[in-house]
């Protein structure tokens, strides 16, 4: 048996059936942890494969889980179909395309594997972690290797993602009558301000690669009173969970400064955040190799290339892992969170790379099943190279 091109044939055979799914969840965008319409079209089509689907994984309610194979070692392909405020511009209607259209794919070949297949719906990589509560609560317990693929603006085998600290700053202050007597009251939104300019003065100050962004979420409740409650949230990026976190305390110190000199009080939060994505070459190269010969250069990210962050960076830290990025634009005709994304994300080309994306995860996922050297390969890197 030709594994490979059994697995090729079978994506090409589904390819009708996952396009119209990923075009569902496309019209249908949901934000984190509220993916119910794309959750239930997943795990609908993976039982209609012959899988028994495990729903609330973890006790997310919009997470599932299905395992298949013979006896051996675990891969898990992992699927993200939450959406952002704009739509589905950071395009996991495509994420969850390939994941599914991949399981479909080795699952033809389900008798003759070597090991076995995990298929894991994982909710809320924009903000929430969900992956990272899936992996404290055991959904990946058993598995040697994990992989997805991202659409973007490039073809890439690697992926520099960020780590990241989330922070919710709280001033509270003293409300009085902003014209009878305003000196009756100490102003939350100033101190809002005067953090945000702190931090602005502070980035010259960062490492290169750092980003620390921020928005006002309350600013006070009417232009004629002194705002006595304000909020804002910052994310801190940087390389390492190590400097994202010195970015955080930096941050906070900013927002303690501007607290005292403007009398009001601090509450500050820290919302988690995510680690920073090891690549593995080990299982990169081989997804680059059959990208290949399936019409499609996929080299190492350059250093210091633009990047985000993901939770795929904590599975990351856990076993030897995988984010190749795909293209569904050109450079410069729009990429993640951008609304020009949002048509790319439901496009031909989208399509496309997202059927040749999966094939080239299904047959990176067997070879690890099917050759010792290779999944071995990549625990060693794995075990060389992960970090605390």
């Amino acid at each position: 048996m030709d594994a490979h091109a059994e697995i090729a044939r079978a994506i090409d055979n589904y390819r009708d059936k996952v396009v119209a799914l990923s075009h569902e969840i496309h019209e249908r965008p949901e934000l984190k942890f509220e993916e119910h319409f794309a959750s239930n079209l997943l795990s609908k089509a993976a039982s209609e494969l012959g899988l028994e689907v495990e729903r609330e994984v973890g006790g997310l309610k919009t997470a599932f889980r299905s395992e298949f194979g013979g006896k051996g070692p675990t891969v898990a392909i992992l699927a993200e179909y939450d959406a952002l405020p704009n739509g589905h511009s950071c395009g996991h209607n495509l994420i969850a395309g390939a994941a599914l259209s991949a399981v479909a794919g080795l699952k033809s070949i389900a008798s003759q594997l070597p090991g076995r297949v995990v298929f894991l719906g994982t909710p809320a990589e924009e903000g929430g972690g969900g992956k990272i509560i899936l992996i404290d609560k055991g959904a990946l317990r058993g598995v040697d290797a994990a992989m997805m693929a991202h659409p973007t603006d490039a073809e890439f085998c690697t992926m520099p993602a960020l780590a990241t600290q989330h922070l919710k700053l709280t001033f509270h202050g003293r409300s009085a009558h902003a014209a009878l007597a305003p000196w009756d009251g100490s102003s939350a939104l100033a101190a809002v301000i005067q953090t945000f300019h702190s931090v602005d003065a502070m980035r010259l100050h960062l490492r290169d690669g750092s980003r620390i962004h921020g928005i006002i979420t309350d600013g006070g409740q009417a232009v004629n009173i002194i705002p006595e409650r304000t909020e804002c949230l910052f994310l801190a990026r940087a390389k390492t969970s190590k400097y994202a976190k010195e970015i955080g305390a930096r941050v906070i110190r900013c927002a303690e400064a501007a607290a005292m000199a403007t009398g009001t009080r601090l509450d500050h939060e820290i919302e988690g955040g995510y680690k920073n994505l090891i690549n593995n070459l080990s299982m990169a190269h081989r997804y680059a190799a059959h990208s290949e010969t399936l019409g499609a250069k996929s080299v190492e990210a350059p250093e210091n290339t633009p990047t985000g962050s993901t939770d795929m960076g904590d599975v990351s830290h856990v076993m030897p892992a995988i984010h190749p990025s795909f293209a569904i634009a050109r450079h410069g005709e729009g990429n993640c969170h951008e609304d020009a994304f949002v048509a790319h994300a439901d496009s031909k080309r989208g399509y496309d790379a997202m059927i040749r994306v999966a094939k080239a995860m299904a047959m990176t996922a067997y070879d690890l099943l099917a050759q010792p050297d290779l999944l071995a390969s990549a625990k060693k890197e794995f075990e060389a190279r992960k970090e605390s």
